[in-house]
């Protein structure tokens, strides 16, 4: 299962760190993405990593803003948004795969297969 928070209401320019934790997963090899999906719009793919590798993706809409991290032992992973937008307004979702993802196949929703129940952000201007 996978349990996303930390969402909430900021003010243009502020932080929020979103968490994701993974119980039940009993291995370390595998791909976790953050998504997001504003109203009306589709799904994005924000930011992922994998375990082994420590490789990233980000967003162009993200880059520089926000940094995914991952903590092994407490099977959580971590998405840091500094710079926070009216348009980062959205449900951030989280999503493992058991696929080794990097680059733009990371925001490929379809090579997910668990996912969270999302969690609200809202950016204020």
């Amino acid at each position: 299962q996978l349990q996303a928070s930390g969402g909430g209401l900021v003010q243009r320019g502020g932080s929020l760190t979103l968490s994701c934790v993974a119980s039940g997963f009993t291995s370390d090899y595998y791909t976790v993405g953050w998504f997001r999906q504003a109203p009306g719009k589709e799904r994005e793919g924000v930011s992922c990593l994998y375990s082994s590798y420590g490789t990233t993706y980000y967003a162009d809409s993200v880059k520089g803003r926000f940094t995914i991290s991952r903590d092994n032992a407490k099977k959580t992973v971590y998405l840091q948004m500094n710079s926070l937008k009216p348009e980062d307004t959205a449900v951030y979702y989280c999503a493992t795969s058991r696929h080794v993802l990097s680059g733009t196949t990371c925001s490929r929703g379809d090579l997910y297969d668990y996912w969270g129940q999302g969690t609200l952000v809202t950016v204020s201007s």
